[in-house]
Parts: C-alpha cells; sequence; structure tokens
C-alpha cells in the first residue's frame, strides 16, 4: 500500500511496492561492512554502530512512512541524515555511498515541495562533505548527483502511483455518473413514452363507459382504439429498450389529434416555415406528446391551437384559470412559469415530465417556456437554435 499522504480516496490504489520493496536499498552499507570487517575502518565499534543505526532509521523511516505516520518519519529521517554525515565526515571511504541511502529515504518519506527542498538541500551537503575529504570534481558529482537522483526517483515512482491510483478512482466514479445519466435518460424515454399513450387510454374507456348503452357500435370502435394504442405503446417501449425510437413530428401531430378529439377537445394546427427536419423534428414530438397529454390531464381546456415553425413549437388552450395551476415550488425560479405544461396540478410526477423535456432541448440549445395567458388559458413555447444551412 501506499504511504498515507499519497493513498487515493478510495483506499484501493494499485499495488506499488510496499516496505519490503524499499529495505534492500539498505544494501548501500555493504561497503561499510567490508571495510569495517577488514579494518580498514578504526575504530571498528563506532563504524558498526553507526552502521547499525543507519539502517534501524533507515528502517524506521520507511515502516513508519508506510504506515502513515510522517512526523516520526521525518525525525528518523534527519536522524539518519546527521548519522551518514559525521560518519562520511570521520571515516570517508564507503560511508559516502550511504548518501543516495538519505536520498531514497527523502523520496519515501517527503511529498511535494519539501521533497525538492530537502533533496537539494542534502545534495549541496553531499557535496560539501566529499569535497571537503579533498576529493576531485568527478566524486564530488558522482555522489552529489547519486543522491539527489535517487531521491527523486523513488518520489516519482511514488507520485506516479498515486496518479494511477486516482485515475482509476476518476474513471470508476465517471462510469458510475453515466450508468447513473443512462438510467435517467431511460426514465424520461418511458415518462414520455407511456404518460402520453395512458392519458389517452383512460380518455377512451371513458368514452367507452359512457357510450357502452346508448351506443354500442360507437363504444366498440373507441375500444378498438384502446386496443391499437395498447399495442402501438408495446412497440414503442420496444423500440425505446433496443434504443432505436425516434419521436417523428407527424406521427405524433396526428396521435395528439385523435387524443384530443377522443377526449372532446378541439385541436387546430398550423404550420409555418419550412418543416423540421433530423434532430429538431425528433425533439419538436417530444415537445407535442408532453404538451398534449398535460393538456388533457390537467387543463380542462375546450380548444387546443398547436402551432408548429422549422424550430419553434407552441401549444395554445383555453383552460382554467391561473389560479388551478399553483407554481411548483421548486421552479419558482426557473424560467419555465406556471401553466399546464409544469403540471402543477399532477401529484404522482410532480411535473416531472416538463422537466425532462427541458432537459432535451437544453442539450440541443433549446429551452421551454410556459404560463397563463393574459386572455385566459394556458401556452407551452418550445424553442430550439435555427438550423444551419447545410452545403
Amino acid at each position: 500500500m501506499l504511504p498515507a499522504h499519497l493513498t487515493p480516496l478510495d483506499g484501493k490504489p494499485p499495488r506499488p511496492p510496499g516496505p519490503a520493496g524499499f529495505l534492500p536499498f539498505a544494501l548501500l552499507g555493504v561497503g561499510v561492512v567490508a571495510e569495517t570487517a577488514d579494518g580498514t575502518l578504526r575504530p571498528a565499534w563506532l563504524s558498526w554502530t553507526a552502521l547499525a543505526a543507519a539502517c534501524a532509521l533507515y528502517a524506521g523511516v520507511v515502516v513508519l512512512t508506510f504506515r502513515g505516520r510522517p512526523r516520526p518519519a521525518w525525525i528518523a529521517l534527519a536522524a539518519l541524515a546527521a548519522v551518514v554525515t559525521l560518519m562520511a565526515a570521520r571515516y570517508g571511504a564507503s560511508w559516502r555511498y550511504l548518501f543516495p541511502l538519505v536520498g531514497v529515504a527523502c523520496g519515501i518519506a517527503l511529498y511535494g515541495r519539501a521533497v525538492r527542498v530537502v533533496l537539494a538541500a542534502l545534495t549541496v551537503l553531499t557535496a560539501a562533505t566529499v569535497w571537503a575529504q579533498g576529493a576531485s570534481v568527478e566524486p564530488v558529482m558522482a555522489f552529489s548527483w547519486g543522491t539527489f537522483s535517487t531521491g527523486l526517483v523513488v518520489a516519482t515512482l511514488l507520485h506516479l502511483y498515486a496518479v494511477i491510483g486516482e485515475l482509476r478512482e476518476t474513471r470508476r466514479r465517471l462510469a458510475e455518473a453515466a450508468v447513473a445519466e443512462e438510467r435517467l435518460r431511460f426514465a424520461r424515454d418511458l415518462h414520455d413514452l407511456l404518460g402520453h399513450t395512458l392519458s389517452v387510454i383512460v380518455v377512451k374507456a371513458e368514452a367507452v363507459r359512457r357510450l357502452a348503452r346508448r351506443d354500442p357500435a360507437q363504444a366498440e370502435r373507441q375500444a378498438g382504439d384502446i386496443e391499437a394504442v395498447g399495442r402501438q405503446a408495446l412497440t414503442e417501449v420496444r423500440e425505446a429498450v433496443t434504443g432505436y425510437r425516434r419521436a417523428g413530428l407527424l406521427g405524433e401531430l396526428a396521435r395528439a389529434r385523435d387524443a384530443l378529439a377522443a377526449a372532446g377537445i378541439e385541436a387546430t394546427v398550423h404550420h409555418s416555415g419550412p418543416a423540421p427536419v433530423g434532430e429538431q423534428e425528433a425533439l419538436l414530438g417530444w415537445v407535442v406528446r408532453e404538451g398534449v397529454t398535460n393538456v388533457i390531464r390537467h387543463s380542462g381546456a375546450t380548444r387546443v391551437e398547436i402551432e408548429v415553425g422549422a424550430d419553434t413549437i407552441r401549444i395554445r388552450d383555453d383552460g382554467r384559470p391561473a389560479a388551478a395551476h399553483p407554481p411548483p415550488a421548486n421552479q419558482a425560479d426557473t424560467p419555465m412559469r406556471a401553466s399546464q405544461g409544469t403540471e402543477p396540478a399532477d401529484p404522482v410526477n410532480g411535473g416531472s415530465g416538463l422537466r425532462g423535456l427541458a432537459e432535451r432541448l437544453a442539450r440541443a440549445g433549446g429551452h421551454i417556456q410556459a404560463g397563463p395567458l393574459p386572455q385566459g388559458g394556458y401556452e407551452l413555447t418550445a424553442r430550439l437554435p435555427p438550423r444551419r444551412p447545410t452545403g
């Protein structure tokens, strides 16, 4: 596992070298062992004692850092640097090879700006100690550069492992966000599909109930319409599940006329400008479906006018006064004003249909406005960016 200050948020980073991967760096002291054993370094007891202390301090730096105890690790690091510097100044020779060991300890225990500052200071200390012993430029450069580079490589290695862990965590969260977005889209599609269809089925079922005794033939026709609408709904749900359905504007207008007529609402459709095509047609088809569904459910209207443009659609009815449709609290500060389109009287979905529709149009750069008219009734207007000419 990584040191505590490098652990990603979920605590499950990739597996970098643990303490066991860094403890073998203590083998840099093998030269001190050899020279002390053959009597080169005298007094031998001092060299042995200092070497044991250096190895113990280095192991302490590694273990304490990886266990998430940075302050004791820093104290051990400072003590390790002091022991190595004093022994290198006292004996020289193979003790100078332990300066890179201190650099490794710096790369493990420190991070950020601190590791750069401390490594720079340690490099200067190494160069000064070796130079004070009368060494030439080559040994000074070799030991100082070895100290700096080993510490920098270790610090960079641990940082890269931390970045990899953060990237994996970010990828996991993005995947979760994508799944949540897809679930929201699918729920919105099902609402748009089934809300309108079920409203039509309810209206036609009421007509069947009214006509069952006085006009059985007409009631039979209405029942046949219910069957047709149900079958069409099944087809649309299957297409939505497979992701291929696109709401065509002309088809939605035809269904809207039929649904409004079954509800006893007179419908008038006006076309102006070129017909919408492509994505604009699909989006305006969703507007017709949602707007007409809300008129049937909530408005109590007797007449509806639908105006269709190349990138605009307007649905206007002569429904109940504004007092019958108080604005929902969570939409008071939005451009979407109170209307039949906001579904304020719907206790089931609380306006989720129009909010979902607004999200669809917003992704395409469009917007929705809805509100009461001064002369009475309500108006729902959807606008999309003008279609860019091709060629």
